[in-house]
């Protein structure tokens, strides 16, 4: 189910001793499954802690607790120990959650979605010299990025929430949710700046 690396295995073992508890597991959970920066949880739990609906497995040298949930997503997952100039920390390699962009986009939904973007948002957003990109669309959020004067923008967030959602709200009734995936600290000339 879910592979521990040797590095990650020795490091919490050496947790279970600093401890020095007896009757301890592993937990593992997903707290946000999200494409964009999935979260994970780690924690050493009482034996008394897992519940019923939890699934338990032994792990060379400890006992490893996931919750039913967390389990089908954590299927084939490996989770290593990496050090870095910050210190260390897991690191998991879960192949259930594909990277934004990672699959061709195809179909009715997305071709109505990209002509929104194309018909409505992009030609709003050109006036100040921006562009607005589909990355990708999966449980009825739209994955966005925007580049151009977008991106760096201060107001970026609020076109994103004032104006680009309000259009797929109307327009595209389907879609639950807009998200910016934009790197906004890479934005090297954003319309509203400083000296601008």
């Amino acid at each position: 189910m879910i592979e521990f690396t040797e590095a990650a295995r020795e490091r919490i073992l050496a947790f279970f001793a600093e401890d020095q508890g007896t009757g301890l597991a592993v937990r593992v959970s997903v707290e946000k499954p999200s494409p964009v920066a999935p979260e994970y949880a780690m924690s050493l739990i009482e034996l008394e802690e897992i519940e019923e609906c939890d699934e338990r497995h032994s792990v060379d040298g400890f006992d490893l607790v996931v919750d039913s949930e967390s389990a089908l997503i954590l299927q084939n997952t490996r989770i290593d120990w990496v050090e870095s100039i910050e210190g260390g920390g897991f690191n998991f390699d879960n192949p259930n959650i594909k990277p934004l962009g990672s699959e061709p986009l195809a179909g009715p939904l997305v071709e109505r979605v990209q002509r929104v973007i194309d018909e409505h948002i992009n030609p709003g957003v050109a006036t100040h010299g921006g562009a607005v990109r589909l990355v990708d669309i999966r449980d009825g959020i739209v994955y966005v990025q925007m580049g151009g004067g977008c991106q760096g923008c201060g107001m970026a967030s609020v076109t994103l929430t004032q104006g680009i959602k309000q259009v797929f709200m109307k327009l595209v009734p389907e879609i639950v949710d807009i998200q910016d995936v934009t790197d906004h600290a890479a934005g090297t000339d954003p319309y509203f700046s400083p000296e601008k």
